[in-house]
């Protein structure tokens, strides 16, 4: 993980941004929807995530963003757009 990962990855520890809460659950929503798999070992789904979200989530949601901004094996726009607005989000908190 690169140095603006991390940094970002700290900065969202416990984040409650109302803009940057919303931005997770589009993102996984849209993920669940698009059936995405990432090679992330997760505990529950996205869809659950989403309908559960709380500030300690966001450092995972970010992590899967930041995943599917830069993995050359997905390809839907849509979802790379929604991880990128998810990283703006918390870099501009």
């Amino acid at each position: 993980m690169d140095e603006k990962a991390e940094e970002l990855l700290n900065k969202c520890k416990e984040m409650d941004d109302a803009s940057v809460m919303g931005s997770c659950k589009v993102l996984l929503e849209m993920m669940n929807n698009k059936d995405v798999k990432l090679d992330e070992d997760m505990d529950q789904s996205y869809i659950s995530m989403a309908e559960n979200l709380s500030p300690k989530d966001v450092s995972k949601v970010l992590s899967l963003a930041l995943k599917i901004r830069e993995s050359g094996d997905i390809k839907d726009t849509e979802l790379k757009n929604a991880a990128s607005i998810l990283i703006r989000a918390i870099e501009m908190s």
